[in-house]
């Protein structure tokens, strides 16, 4: 039987980052500008490094590579998604991820970049950026160039708890005020479309994409089907957000103890609230708010108690 790996996070600062993830998760934060948790990532980017167990200090692209038994012999040769907690405390760039295809030939190789967010928490009045208005190719371009933002783009209220699946070729933005847990395909791919003229610290705006936006972008817009399911069980609630192409993302909500069986090649756990703890092979491996590991696939069962809410996805 296989242990669960928990990982360290990492924190990349950004313009539009706060204090978020300090103040909520406690986090050794390296600014008051920081701007996101890469909490599950083999990204060569910034990549994870186990915090414990048998492969203490080793990344997790490592392990993927010399131990495939571990993710079901899964056929990839990099890690397939990447787990984020990011703090807008102001707006995100507008921006547009290219699909597989796309980022194949113009990325040198990079994955595509589908995703989804749950709002872990935002302000009163929070909206998000999701999708566009303009009906031909014509008629994003002339927007576009014309700077017609306010016509453009589709804004959605937002409130704790909410769901967002945002395929490649959506144009999107996190407003100011959200606190949000993305989980997306492994890539570091994005193009931005708008910047609200903001500058960086040496006094220079940052660079847009408008060319490769506009090649990927989706027009019309479609707006992505997916189906919120919610199961009870005796010792927790299970909702499933969205099963897609590339990942399957659940919330479970923990409130006493369920005895549960791997039927994937490894799942990707996030601790939003609470603790409690996973039984398996009777050894107990607590957990808290703030944690995030992988269950291997060799974990074929395993019990799960305690009083916490997580964010659980898998390729």
């Amino acid at each position: 039987m296989g242990e669960p790996f928990f990982l360290q996070p990492i924190f990349e600062e950004k313009i539009w980052g706060g204090i978020a993830l300090k103040d909520e998760f406690g986090y050794e934060i390296p600014s008051e500008q920081t701007g996101e948790c890469w909490a599950i990532s083999g990204h060569p980017n910034a990549p994870s490094v186990i915090r414990d167990g048998k492969f203490k200090g080793k990344t997790l692209q490592e392990v993927w590579i010399t131990h495939p038994e571990l993710f079901g012999n899964y056929n990839s040769n990099r890690f397939p998604l990447l787990t984020k907690i990011i703090d807008a405390r102001e707006n995100l760039s507008v921006q547009v991820h290219p699909n597989n295809e796309y980022a194949k030939i113009h990325e040198n190789g990079e994955l595509g970049k589908t995703e989804c967010w749950y709002i872990i928490d935002c302000k009163k009045d929070a909206q998000l950026i999701l999708g566009h208005n303009a009906k031909t190719k014509e008629e994003l371009i002339y927007q576009i160039e014309h700077e017609n933002w306010e016509k453009l783009l589709r804004r959605i209220p937002i409130q704790p708890g909410d769901f967002f699946y945002v395929p490649s070729g959506t144009i999107h933005a996190l407003c100011k005020g959200t606190l949000v847990l993305e989980t997306q395909q492994s890539s570091d791919t994005t193009y931005r479309v708008y910047d609200y003229d903001r500058v960086n610290q040496n006094g220079k705006k940052r660079e847009l994409h408008l060319k490769q936006s506009i090649d990927v972008i989706t027009v019309p817009h479609q707006d992505p089907k997916f189906n919120i399911s919610v199961e009870e069980r005796a010792g927790m609630q299970i909702t499933t957000f969205v099963k897609s192409k590339y990942f399957s993302v659940f919330k479970w909500k923990i409130t006493g103890e369920e005895q549960l069986y791997q039927t994937e090649p490894f799942l990707l756990v996030s601790v939003l609230k609470g603790m409690g703890d996973i039984t398996t092979s009777n050894k107990i491996y607590p957990f808290q708010k703030g944690d995030h590991f992988i269950l291997p696939a060799t974990i074929k069962d395993f019990t799960i108690q305690g009083d916490a809410t997580l964010i659980v996805s898998h390729p």
